[in-house]
Order: structure tokens, then sequence, then C-alpha cells
């Protein structure tokens, strides 16, 4: 089969490679799926098959950002509970949620990922644990629209058992059972996991949060998602009340409850993990336990300051996360690049918490390593998946700020030209190109009114 190329050129270029390497004027030539070639100055001009050549000029090139936390469907109930910490706002929103079903999610699912893709991700994932009975095909619903989306996707298969009756937050009508949770999250991974280089869908174990589920759902959900080679999930170490939570009842704190349930390891990544001890940081780093920081959510819900510049000193994987959007109503990762840096510089290290290009690191490569997809994504070298966005930079918002990453990364939401996701234009010219954003709009609207309803009724 011919090769079929597309030459993006005259842009600056920040490769987030394992060297930082930069050009100020470059290069990139992506080939059928892959990045074939990066370099300084325009392409070769004799290049064969080229198919669309671009001209970055007034642009810069990065990696496609990735999110490692999101739930969907709270794309329906944003800007509600604006005033509470966490577990008042779940225990306020758990309610309204238990009453979602199939085609809320999808519309919900619809609206998180256009708004994410239209600002520069290409890789999505879904932290999704709220199964009512008789919703229907949830998990389907979601993966459906990531890939009309046409973005790189990992569902995390979550769940709950661990009811009102038993101590958790949830109503026991928002819960499954043990072995209705284990069966259906097996069922996902046999029906929709996809193992090879350059899978577009990936599922993930995650059980909800300590405070949700049982300690038999995370260990056998430990040893589901290794039998099947797949990674886990789950929140961890989010607010205070949670490590009082567990210390209550589990003798331990989070990170101590964790390990002894099979949750650390070097598949697993956790959301937040605001409130951790040297000790804890130094489990991260010993086992390879990833991090997904979520520092817009984490300030909306009052949690606390995450130890991001001390986890990354010890080595730690870290990514960021939009994290649900009824707790950042804004829905878009790349607000998180300069939330990230800017949080980090009001906690112990001040000013020399975290650089720009630290920042978009996180939002890129560490995305990637947290997930598990490095040797796939979230850098632009030779071989890799053309997962790429290219960001205008020459207009009012951006243009006098001289250094082009710290125009992304401190100025304005950058306009996005293009975002090829697997060599694929998903975004053009600030638009979206597989989907109706208008339509979009509508829908959630419409399912959020629904919903709202329903939840009135009782």
């Amino acid at each position: 089969m011919a090769t079929s190329r597309i030459v993006i050129e005259n842009c600056a270029i920040a490769t987030v490679d394992a060297h930082d390497t930069e050009y100020a004027s470059g290069h990139v030539v992506v080939a059928d799926h892959r990045v074939e070639s990066v370099g300084a100055g325009p392409a070769p001009a004799a290049l064969e098959g080229v198919v669309r050549r671009v001209d970055g000029a007034g642009h810069l090139l990065t990696p496609g950002l990735v999110n490692t936390h999101h739930h969907f469907y709270q794309w329906i109930t944003r800007g509600l509970a604006t005033d509470h910490n966490l577990f008042d706002w779940l225990v306020a929103l758990y309610p309204t949620w238990a009453r979602i079903d199939e085609p809320m999610v999808r519309a919900a699912a619809g609206g998180s990922l256009a708004m994410m893709a239209r600002g520069g991700v290409t890789t999505a994932m879904d932290h999704h644990y709220v199964f009512p009975r008789g919703s229907g095909d949830l998990s389907g619903a979601i993966i459906g629209a990531a890939a009309r989306t046409g973005v790189r996707f990992t569902l995390a298969r979550g769940s709950m058992d661990r009811g009102a009756s038993d101590g958790g937050l949830p109503p026991d009508f928002a819960v499954e059972s043990l072995d209705e949770a284990l069966a259906a999250t097996e069922e996902t991974i046999d029906a929709h996991h996809d193992a090879s280089f350059g899978a577009m869908t990936q599922i993930a174990v995650a059980p909800c949060s300590p405070f949700s589920v049982s300690t038999e759902l995370l260990r056998q959900g430990a040893e589901l998602a290794r039998r099947k080679g797949v990674r886990l999930h789950t929140h961890g170490s989010e607010t205070v009340e949670e490590e009082k939570f567990c210390k209550e009842l589990f003798g331990m704190g989070p990170t101590d409850y964790f390990e002894s349930t099979g949750w650390l390891g070097p598949d697993v990544w956790m959301a937040h993990c605001v409130h951790m001890n040297d000790s804890d940081v130094a489990a991260f780093a010993r086992t390879g336990t990833g991090v997904a920081h979520c520092p817009s959510s984490n300030a909306r819900l009052g949690a606390g300051i995450a130890r991001v510049p001390d986890l990354l000193a010890a080595g730690v994987p870290v990514g960021l996360g939009v994290d649900g959007t009824a707790s950042n109503e804004a829905g878009e990762l790349h607000t998180e690049l300069r939330n990230t840096l800017l949080v980090n510089r009001l906690g112990a290290h001040g000013e020399r918490a975290m650089t720009a290009r630290q920042a978009l690191r996180l939002g890129t490569y560490g995305g990637a390593q947290v997930l598990g997809r490095a040797e796939e994504i979230g850098s632009i070298e030779p071989g890799k998946l053309a997962d790429l966005v290219l960001w205008r930079m020459d207009t009012l918002a951006h243009a006098s700020i001289a250094d082009p990453v710290t125009a992304l990364v401190l100025g304005a939401a950058a306009p996005v030209t293009l975002s090829l996701v697997n060599g694929r234009a998903v975004v053009e010219d600030n638009r979206l190109t597989t989907v109706d954003e208008d339509e979009l709009a509508r829908s959630t609207r419409d399912e959020a009114r629904r919903l709202a309803r329903i939840a009135a009724d009782g």
C-alpha cells in the first residue's frame, strides 16, 4: 500500500522527548498514522505521497494532550453544589446521578469528549462507576461517543458496592453487588479492550474509591485486572475526610490500605493524591504507581494542593486530569496546564515548584506514562503515533509573548488550528470535524433538563 504523507512545517515545535528538543522553526512529516520525521527548517520538497502540506507559520506544534482522569456523565450536572467539600458534594449529587440512563450518558460523553478534543486532547479517559439498574448499555454508549469524536480512549470501568447501609456514601440503589461489578467489568474488557500498538480503545479496572467499594471488590478487582492484562485506576488520598474514613474503618491511611489490597504497582494510577506524607510518596515511587493530578477540581472542592514537585522528584509518573465536569465546569485539559503551574506554586516550593515546560510535559508525556502508553504517544518522535496539535500563537492573545511554550501554558486558551489523532484531522480551525458541536449542545442541554426533572420527582 502506498504511503500517504502529511507535512506540517514553518512552526515552532516542542517535541517533549527525553531531551526536551525544541525547534524555533521546524517540520514534522506524518506517514499514514505515525510520525516519520521531525527536524529543523522546512520539510524536504521532494517527498512522495504528500496529500497535505500545512504552513504552520505563527503556530506551536506539540504532542496531543492526554487526559488521565474524568467522569463524562457529570457533563449534565454542571453548576450544582458549587460551595461544597468532596463528601458533601457527593452526598448532594449521588441521588441525581443514580437516575442516569443510556441516552443521558451518550449525550454527556459526547459533550465531554467534544470539549476536550477541541481544546487539544487527543487521548481521553473516562472513569464511569454509576450503573443504575435498567439504565442500558452505558459502557457501550461512552465507547461509541469516543469513536464518533475520533479520540484515542481508555474506559476505566468503575464500580461501587458499598452503599449507605454498609457505611458508604452512595445510596444503596446506586451500587452494584460484588459479583455483578466483577462480572460486568470482565465482560467490558472482553468486548472492548484492544491491547495492540496504536489501539483506539482500551479498558481499565476501576472500583471507585475506598469509601464506596468493599475491600473484597478492590482485591478481586486487582486480581481481575492482572489476569486480563489491563491497568487499574481509582481515587486515592483526595481529602482529609477520606484519610479519616480509612483510619477509622481500616486502621490505616489510604496508601497503606491500597497496598494491602494489591493496589500499588506500575500498572496502577490514582486520581488526586492530594494528602500524602513522605512515606506515601516513597511507596508510590517504589512501586511505580502513577498519579492523575487534577488541580482545578481539587481547588473547586477545597481539597488541597497535591505534592506534585515532590512526586516528580521521587520519580512518580504524573499526568493531568480534567476530573468530572461537575467539579470542573470548564471541561478542558489545556486549562490544567496553566492551573497546575499556578496551584503548585502556591505550595511549599513556591515559584520553584514547576516550569511551563514541566506543565506541558505533565499534560502530554506524563499522561502517556500514567496510561501505560509512553511508547506510543506523548512526544513527537519518529515511530510514534501521529497524535499532534497545532496551536495558533499569532493572535492578539499570544503574539507579544516571545516564548511559544510559555504562551501556551500561561496565556489565554490558544485556538487549535489542527489536531490529528492517528494522522486523522479531528479539529480544523478551532472546530470539530467529526461531530456537530451545535447538535451536541442541544442534546446535552435537553438531557440535563430531563435528568433534573426525574431527580426532582424522586
